[in-house]
C-alpha cells in the first residue's frame, strides 16, 4: 500500500508510543490504535475518502492525527501479543518503533484473569520425589534469593560435584560469577562446568539441567530454552511478553529502568521477544520466540502448560509470563510433567530466583534474625561491604548514612544505632599507583580491624562516583579493579566479624570466593525478602559466619538500613525480666551482686563470662551517692560489652526523688522500697513508681514486710522487722502491678546472728503459690550467710533472684589486708577475690551454664 500522497514518509520513520490512542494514515486507509488495557487493544481501519486533516504536531517527517469520527469504521479486537506496529508496517511500509508506556500496577494486576484456583505446590513436591538433582548455575550469589536449606558451591571440581550428588539433594547451586566475565570467557567457563557436571553425574546417575548457551554444546540440544525473569520480591513482572519493574505503584518497562543502562550488562528491549533477538545478536529473531501467556496459566492450568511445552518445536525459545507466585507454580508443575519419563522433555532454563524455589517445591519461611542463628553473644562488629553502583543502592546507602552516619560516637543517639560506625573507602584506589593503592588498602583494613574489635559495625563503601569505560568490556575491567581492591581489603582484615553483608552481585561473589575462601556454603534463608543469607562452610576463613548477600536491585530506599539494624548487636543481650523468666523456666535463681567500683563490676562480669551465667549488677542508693552517674555508666557499658546476659538494677529505692532520677540513668529495673511505710502508703508509693517504670519497659521489684540488719548505712532494728503477710501480699500485688516481690521470711541484711538464720519455708511456700497465680517473681534479699541447703530449698520454693552483698564486700576488704607492692596488683587481687565469691554463688544458685 502506498504512503500518504500529501506527505510521503522517509523510511525508516519512527513513531513513538504506538500503544496509545493514535491514527496512522496511508493513501487509502487510516489505522487507529487504542490500547484499552495491558492485554488488548483496538485496531480501527478507517477509509480515507476525503483525506485527513493534519494536526499541527509533526514528528520525524511523518504526520499523525488524533482520532476523529469517521463513518465506515471497521474494528476488530486483537490479543495483546500481536504487536500494533507490525500491523501498521504491513499496511504502510513505515518502520514504527514503540516506547512502552509506564502502567499503573494495581490497575494492571486487577485487569488480569483470576489466578488458577488450585495451588500446585503439593503436586510439585510429589513429582519431585523421584526426580533427579536440579543443578542451578548462578552467575552471581543473588540468585539464591528465594530458597533455604540448600547448599551452594563456589568450586566445580569433579570430586566436589560427585560428593554433592552423593548427598542426593533435590537441588544445589554452583556460583559461577560469569556475570563479571566477558562473553567469551563466560562461555568457556560454562562449558568447563558442564563437562565436569556431566562426568560427575554419570558416576552417580543424577542430574537434571543447567543454564546458558554454552551448556548446549556440552549437554546436547534441548527441546526448548525457557526464559522466566519473574521475581515477586524484586518487583519483576512479565505481562504480554513485556518485562516490567515495579516502582512504587507503577510498572516501568525494564528497558527504561536504571538497570538497563548498566555500562557492562545493559540492554534496550523490554519486550522479551525483542530482548532475545538483541542478546543473541539476531541469531534468534523475535519472530521465532514463542511464549506462555498469563491467560493460558490462569485459565488452562498445569495441563495447558504441559500440552504447550510438549508441542513446542525442538530448539524453541519460550518466554514465561507471570504476575504472581501461583502463576510460577502452575508453570513449574506443567514443566515437571513434561520432563517426566513419559515425555522426557529437556529444557534449559534462564530464570530469576522465583523459578528455582517453585521448581523444587520450597515453601517460603520468615526472614532469619541473629537470634535464630545464636550469634547474639558474638562480641565483634559486623562487616558491611558495598560495591554495587546502581542508583537504587546509592539511595539505600544514603538512607543508611542518614539513619546512622551522624550518630557514630554520641551518647545521645538512639539505642539501636549508638554502636554503628561508618568507614568510607573512596574507591579511586583502583586508579592509583601500585604503592598508593597498597598503602590505602592496608590502612583501610587496619582501621576496619580496630572498629570490628571495638564491637562497631563497620561499613566499607566504594565511592558513589561511577567510573565507566568506553565499551562494556572496559567497564567490566574497571569493575574488576574495584572489586579486586575490596577483596584485598577484606583479605587483610584479621578480625572475625559477627556477620558479613555484601552489597551487589559481583561484590558478594568475589568476597565469598576470593576474600573469604569459601568453597561451599549453606543457604539458610533470607535476611529480608529477596536478600539471601548464607552460612560459610568449614573450609572458609570464618566458618559458620552468617553471610548476607544483598542484591543491588532489591528493596526500597530503607531496605539496607532495615537489615543492618535488625542484625545489629543489641545493646543488652537481655532484660531483667527475661533473666528471671528464663530462671523460672529453668528452675534456678539469678544472683544480683551489689557493686561499688570498677573492680567490683569487672569481677561480676568476668565471673559471669567464665561460668556462662546471667547476672545482675546492682547499685544501692549509698553506692550511687558515692559513685554517681559514672558508676551507672560503668555498669551499663559493662552490660553492653559482656558476651553473656548482664542487666543493671537500682536497689532499695526509699526516696521518690532517687527513683525518678534512676529511671533516666539507664537501669534495666528498679526496686521500690516502701517497707518502712504503712501498707497504704507503701501501695501508693510503689504504684506511682511502677507506673513510670513500666512506661519505660522496666521491671519493678518491691518489698513487703521488713528485713532487719544493716546495708550501706541503712539500718533496721530487730524490733522493726516484720514478716510478709500473704493476704497483704495479694492486695499489694493487685494494687501496684509489680513484677517481682522481695519477701521477708526471716532473712536479714548483713550478718545473721550466731544462732544462724531461721527461715520460714512454709511461709515461702504460701507466697510462692500466690506469686505463681499472679505471674510475679519471688526475690530473697540477704543471701549471704545462708547454707547451701537453705539456698536450694528456697530455689525449690520458687525464689528466682538472690541479692548478694556482704560476702563479696568481705572478700574485697580482706584482699586489702595484705596489699601487694603495687596499686595495680592490689586492684587485680581484689578483683580476683570478689570474682571467686561471685562464681561460687552462681554455681550455688544453679545459673552457671545458663547464659543461653
Amino acid at each position: 500500500m502506498a504512503s500518504s500522497t500529501t506527505n510521503p514518509p522517509e523510511p525508516p520513520c519512527l513513531i513513538e508510543n504506538p500503544y496509545q490512542t493514535h491514527q496512522y494514515h496511508a493513501d487509502r486507509v487510516t489505522l487507529v490504535v487504542n490500547r484499552i488495557d495491558p492485554s488488548h487493544f483496538w485496531l480501527s481501519f478507517i477509509p480515507s475518502r476525503t483525506g485527513p486533516v493534519p494536526d499541527p504536531y509533526r514528528y520525524r517527517n511523518f504526520y499523525f492525527w488524533r482520532k476523529r469520527g469517521t463513518p465506515g469504521v471497521r474494528m476488530q479486537r486483537y490479543p495483546g501479543s500481536i504487536r500494533t506496529h507490525e500491523v501498521y508496517e504491513t499496511l504502510t511500509g513505515v518502520v514504527v518503533k514503540g516506547k512502552l508506556p509506564v502502567l499503573k500496577k494495581e490497575a494492571v494486576l486487577q485487569s488480569l484473569p483470576s489466578e488458577w484456583p488450585v495451588d500446585p505446590i503439593d503436586d510439585i513436591q510429589k513429582l519431585n520425589q523421584n526426580s533427579k538433582t536440579l543443578v542451578v548455575l548462578d552467575d552471581d550469589p543473588t540468585g539464591t534469593q528465594t530458597v533455604h536449606d540448600i547448599e551452594v558451591l563456589t568450586e566445580w571440581t569433579i570430586e566436589s560435584l560427585i560428593a554433592q550428588f552423593r548427598k542426593s539433594p533435590k537441588c544445589f547451586f554452583i556460583l559461577t560469577n560469569s556475570r563479571s566475565l566477558s562473553s567469551e570467557k563466560a562461555s568457556a567457563l560454562i562449558k568447563d562446568i558442564c563437562r565436569n557436571l556431566q562426568t560427575a553425574a554419570k558416576s552417580v546417575e543424577s542430574i537434571d539441567y543447567t543454564e546458558a548457551d554454552a551448556a548446549v554444546s556440552v549437554l546436547g540440544e534441548m527441546d526448548a530454552w525457557i526464559i522466566c525473569p519473574f521475581f515477586l520480591q524484586g518487583g519483576r513482572y512479565t505481562i504480554d511478553d513485556v518485562h516490567y519493574v515495579a516502582d512504587s505503584d507503577k510498572l516501568v518497562p525494564a528497558g527504561d529502568t536504571e538497570f538497563a543502562k548498566d555500562a557492562a550488562f545493559g540492554y534496550k528491549s523490554s519486550n522479551l521477544r525483542e530482548w532475545v533477538e538483541e542478546k543473541t545478536g539476531g541469531r534468534i529473531p523475535a519472530s521465532r520466540v514463542t511464549s506462555i501467556s498469563i491467560q493460558l496459566l490462569r485459565k488452562g492450568g498445569t495441563d495447558a502448560v504441559f500440552e504447550r511445552l510438549c508441542s513446542l518445536p525442538k530448539g524453541s525459545t519460550c518466554i514465561v509470563n507471570a504476575a504472581s507466585e501461583r502463576d510460577m507454580a502452575v508453570f513449574a508443575a506443567g514443566m515437571i510433567k513434561a520432563t517426566a519419563e513419559l515425555k522426557g522433555k529437556r529444557f534449559l532454563c534462564r530464570t530469576a530466583a522465583s523459578f528455582v524455589s517453585t521448581r523444587i517445591g520450597i515453601v517460603p519461611k520468615a526472614p532469619i534474625l541473629p537470634k535464630d542463628l545464636g550469634i547474639n553473644k558474638e562480641k565483634n562488629g559486623g562487616l558491611i561491604v558495598v560495591g554495587s553502583y546502581v542508583p537504587k543502592t546509592t539511595k539505600q546507602v544514603e538512607e543508611l548514612r542518614l539513619q546512622c552516619g551522624q550518630i557514630l560516637r554520641s551518647i545521645e543517639v538512639t539505642q539501636i544505632l549508638s554502636f554503628f560506625f561508618l568507614l568510607f573507602l573512596l574507591m579511586k584506589i583502583a586508579m592509583k599507583s601500585v604503592e598508593e593503592r597498597e598503602e590505602e588498602i592496608s590502612k583501610t583494613a587496619e582501621m576496619a580491624d580496630c572498629f570490628l574489635r571495638a564491637r562497631k559495625d563497620t561499613l566499607i563503601l566504594t565511592s558513589r562516583e561511577l567510573i565507566t569505560g568506553k565499551t562494556p568490556s572496559e567497564s567490566l575491567e574497571i569493575n574488576f579493579k574495584v572489586s579486586s581492591a575490596l577483596v584485598e581489603i577484606v583479605r587483610k582484615i584479621t578480625t572475625k566479624p559477627r556477620y558479613i553483608l555484601a552489597k551487589g552481585g559481583i561484590t558478594s561473589s568475589d568476597l565469598a570466593t576470593k576474600a573469604l575462601e569459601a568453597k561451599c556454603a549453606k543457604i539458610v534463608g533470607q535476611a529480608l525478602a529477596g536478600v539471601p543469607l548464607w552460612q560459610l562452610g568449614p573450609e572458609s576463613r570464618h566458618p559458620g559466619v552468617p553471610y548476607i548477600v544483598f542484591p543491588g536491585n532489591v528493596g526500597d530506599s530503607k531496605a539496607l538500613a532495615e537489615v543492618v539494624k535488625s542484625w545489629a548487636r543489641p545493646l543488652r543481650l537481655s532484660s531483667t525480666k527475661e533473666l528471671l523468666s528464663n530462671a523460672e523456666k529453668g528452675g534456678y535463681a539469678v544472683g544480683a551482686f551489689n557493686v561499688y567500683n570498677l573492680e567490683g563490676v569487672e569481677a561480676v562480669v568476668a565471673a559471669a563470662e567464665e561460668e556462662q551465667s546471667p547476672a545482675i549488677l546492682q547499685i544501692h542508693p549509698g553506692a550511687l551517692k558515692q559513685g554517681g552517674i559514672p558508676l551507672v555508666a560503668c555498669c551499663v557499658s559493662a552490660a553492653e560489652q559482656a558476651n553473656v546476659p548482664i542487666t543493671v538494677h537500682f536497689d532499695h529505692g526509699t526516696s521518690k526523688q532517687d527513683l525518678v532520677e534512676a529511671l533516666e540513668l539507664g537501669f534495666d529495673s528498679v526496686m521500690v522500697d516502701g517497707s518502712h511505710l504503712s501498707l497504704k502508703d507503701n501501695v501508693s508509693y510503689t504504684k506511682f513508681i511502677s507506673f513510670l517504670a513500666h512506661s519505660k519497659g522496666m521491671l519493678v521489684e518491691a518489698e513487703l514486710g521488713r528485713l532487719s540488719g544493716t546495708e550501706d548505712d541503712l539500718t533496721v532494728e530487730d524490733y522493726e522487722a516484720r514478716l510478709t503477710d500473704v493476704n497483704q501480699a495479694q492486695e499489694f500485688i493487685d494494687e501496684t502491678g509489680i513484677d517481682a516481690l522481695a519477701v521477708c521470711i526471716g532473712n536479714v541484711h548483713g550478718k545473721y546472728p550466731a544462732s544462724g538464720p531461721n527461715l520460714r519455708l512454709d511461709l515461702l511456700k504460701d507466697l510462692r503459690a500466690l506469686c505463681v497465680k499472679k505471674g510475679v517473681f519471688l526475690v530473697l534479699h540477704g543471701a549471704s550467710g545462708l547454707s547451701k541447703e537453705l539456698i536450694k530449698g528456697c530455689i525449690e520454693q520458687g525464689v528466682r533472684k538472690f541479692n548478694v552483698n556482704t560476702e563479696v564486700r568481705k572478700a574485697y576488704m580482706e584482699s586489702l589486708n595484705n596489699p601487694s607492692k603495687d596499686l595495680v596488683h592490689v586492684i587485680a587481687s581484689a578483683k580476683e577475690a570478689m570474682k571467686g565469691v561471685v562464681a561460687e554463688k552462681m554455681h550455688l544458685f544453679g545459673s552457671a551454664g545458663k547464659a543461653w
